[in-house]
């Protein structure tokens, strides 16, 4: 607790260098304990600043009624759920180690599956990067898959073929069938124990299969390992950079809780591995999945790791499992990503209905309802926020601007606080304009795929 002390004391002294220079060498539990007491002391100066005046002003005016009186109770609920929910992640979080790397007489043989499509030159990066990890070449077999490219992309995996000879096994759909369909083809063909899925435009660090492997050697009950992943073209644009600030938020705080409970809900496409026996046991309803009788082009991740936690298995998350991935420059495509995992998020959130309250599996079976009931408040709250945040900005568009901006500064502080300390203070003041930018471009993102959640176009083709 010393150190907490002299970081605020530092900060309060205005002497920010060394407050930052102490919060580098916090532990993960001093660090833990600091987020808490930011959470506590920003939610604190929220409710103080913006519900008590809010409460004030509409008591006079409107909240004589009883509607009045159960809309302020709607949203202090809200509020309070919301920090309990961030409260007990961050306690996850604080519990959370990485699986060390195994030796090498203990790694499993493992298939690695790379789908390409339309993806030019960056795949033959992606199978270089895969080709210089330091797993031991008899242990590793790589499937690479052209999902009917119409450009370039099979002479790039000739190219890598030609030069790292017969460690690569190439197939060719003529036809553009969509992910799910080449990592299909991809897992029937697999010869290995464990299977690993890298997306084409992302490049993988050179112990990152080593680490992602590790944890079904030490595991026994680990069906599917979630990477750690983070944006490769940082410097192309704002929204990279911003997305690289959430991207590590995410992932090293967000899915590093999730696995404490061993229920990461999203293995992504960008790098995750596979017990061999848990996807052949749900791979034919995997690839015959329907929703409201159409047959699913989308959320393969998503859908894989529902199927997996469903049978009893635990989903990891390993941090030292790194891969960097492209992310859209462009709004346009920024948006069109969103919706397609928005959409994905609502359909795998009712499938997960099907199995979550049964004794699915033997330990954590709280948390993981805790987590899953936070995915259906965040559905069920979707249109009602929207409604709310029109209502308010057309009647106290001032007080909703403050709210608003405070939120903002809220959570983005925690966000800002933890990339800091994990890596640069610089950087990470890119929470801030990203969180703008959701609030007031992409808030109805959410409300749009709920609407929309029957279509199944991957919109970023």
């Amino acid at each position: 607790m010393g150190k907490l002390y002299i970081i605020i004391k530092n900060y309060l002294k205005n002497k920010y260098a060394k407050a930052l220079e102490c919060l580098k060498t916090l532990n993960k539990k001093e660090f833990g304990v600091l987020v808490t007491v930011q959470i506590l002391m920003f939610s604190a100066i929220y409710i103080f600043n913006n519900l008590h005046p809010y409460i004030e002003e509409l008591r006079f005016k409107r909240m004589e009624t009883i509607s009045g009186r159960i809309l302020i109770f709607f949203l202090l609920s809200l509020l309070v759920f919301q920090i309990i929910f961030l409260l007990y992640i961050a306690y996850q979080f604080i519990k959370y180690k990485p699986i060390p790397s195994v030796s090498n007489d203990t790694l499993p043989n493992c298939t690695i599956i790379v789908p390409a499509y339309n993806e030019g030159e960056l795949i033959y990066h992606t199978l270089k990067s895969i080709v210089n990890s330091n797993y031991p070449n008899e242990c590793m077999e790589i499937i690479a898959i052209d999902d009917g490219s119409t450009d370039d992309t099979w002479y790039w995996m000739l190219k890598a073929k030609g030069e790292l000879g017969k460690r690569i096994t190439l197939y060719k759909q003529y036809q553009n069938k969509g992910k799910r369909h080449a990592l299909y083809k991809g897992f029937i063909a697999s010869k290995g124990d464990i299977f690993i899925t890298i997306d084409s435009d992302s490049i993988v660090e050179e112990n990152t299969i080593r680490n992602l492997v590790s944890p079904f050697i030490i595991k026994p009950n680990c069906g599917a390992v979630a990477g750690n992943v983070r944006v490769l073209n940082k410097n192309q644009g704002m929204i990279p950079k911003m997305l690289n600030v959430s991207f590590v938020f995410s992932f090293e705080f967000i899915r590093a809780a999730q696995s404490s409970l061993g229920f990461v809900l999203c293995t992504p496409g960008a790098l995750s591995a596979y017990r061999k026996e848990a996807v052949m046991n749900c791979l034919d309803k995997w690839i015959n999945q329907q929703f409201l009788g159409q047959f699913s082009t989308i959320g393969e991740d998503r859908a894989m790791t529902n199927l997996i936690l469903k049978q009893g298995y635990d989903v990891l998350f390993q941090k030292e499992a790194n891969v960097l991935t492209n992310t859209p420059i462009a709004f346009k495509n920024l948006h069109k990503m969103f919706t397609r995992w928005g959409r994905s998020n609502v359909r795998e959130t009712l499938m997960m209905n099907k199995f979550i309250f049964k004794d699915f599996r033997l330990k954590n079976k709280f948390g993981a309802r805790f987590i899953f009931l936070n995915q259906w408040v965040k559905l069920l709250l979707a249109y009602p926020v929207v409604i709310l945040m029109f209502y308010f900005l057309l009647t106290h568009p001032i007080l909703y601007l403050s709210a608003a901006l405070t939120s903002i500064f809220i959570f983005s502080s925690i966000k800002v606080l933890f990339f800091t300390h994990k890596y640069n203070f610089i950087d990470s003041l890119w929470a801030y304009p990203y969180s703008i930018l959701y609030l007031f471009t992409l808030f109805w993102i959410f409300p749009f795929s709920i609407a929309t959640v029957r279509n199944g176009g991957w919109l970023t083709r």
